[in-house]
């Protein structure tokens, strides 16, 4: 069964005002490692999820008509004005995996498929200190099927490119560990389950 997938990151002895540098290098990170350059959308919560978004921009995607969107450092500074101790700070970009893509009367081929990824910061009162459990900042993947491909028979192809889909995503956690100066970070699941063992039993190899 698909679950969520999340990348927190936590800093030692974090001010707010310090929070936009780490988001922006988290984002500016993502260039190198399968995602795209620029932003396509900012958004601030205001107190907790269950509140109506004090601010969102849209920036659009790369397109047929030209880039869309804005660099990481951009889309970070339009929030800079509304940073505050109870809000939190949610950018969303392009990260493309490789996909088993499957149309009625067509064999099934894998293609590489752009995906948005959640990027939020967490002001440390917001939602009653989340970042506590989520991270200073957490990245969501969205669904883990690209890592695991459940329901797909792994032969030689399709075991490569899921081997190639779980290198980007540790390179891009090494990545922004390393870009953004965090002292902690943990890839956890929605249902708690660890990706790790869930691999290990797709491949056949627990003991």
């Amino acid at each position: 069964m698909a679950d969520t997938l999340y990348l927190s990151l936590w800093y030692p002895n974090l001010r707010l005002e310090a929070l936009p540098d780490k988001l922006a290098a988290v984002l500016g990170a993502f260039a190198a490692h399968g995602g795209e350059k620029l932003v396509y959308s900012a958004t601030v919560w205001l107190v907790s999820w269950s509140e109506t978004a004090v601010f969102q921009r849209v920036y659009g995607r790369a397109g047929s008509e030209g880039q869309r969107g804005v660099p990481p450092r951009q889309a970070v500074d339009d929030t800079a004005d509304l940073l505050h101790d109870d809000y939190a700070y949610e950018f969303q970009i392009g990260w493309t995996l490789w996909d088993l893509e499957t149309e009625a009367g067509l064999d099934p081929r894998w293609v590489k498929q752009p995906r948005l990824v959640r990027v939020t910061g967490y002001g440390p009162l917001f939602d009653e200190g989340a970042y506590e459990q989520d991270g200073h900042v957490k990245i969501d993947f969205g669904s883990d099927a690209p890592f695991l491909e459940e329901g797909v028979e792994l032969d030689a192809q399709a075991a490569r490119h899921v081997e190639e889909n779980i290198r980007q995503l540790v390179e891009l956690a090494a990545a922004v560990e390393k870009e953004s100066g965090a002292t902690a970070r943990i890839l956890w699941s929605e249902l708690g389950e660890s990706l790790a063992q869930r691999l290990a039993a797709r491949l056949g190899t627990v003991n």
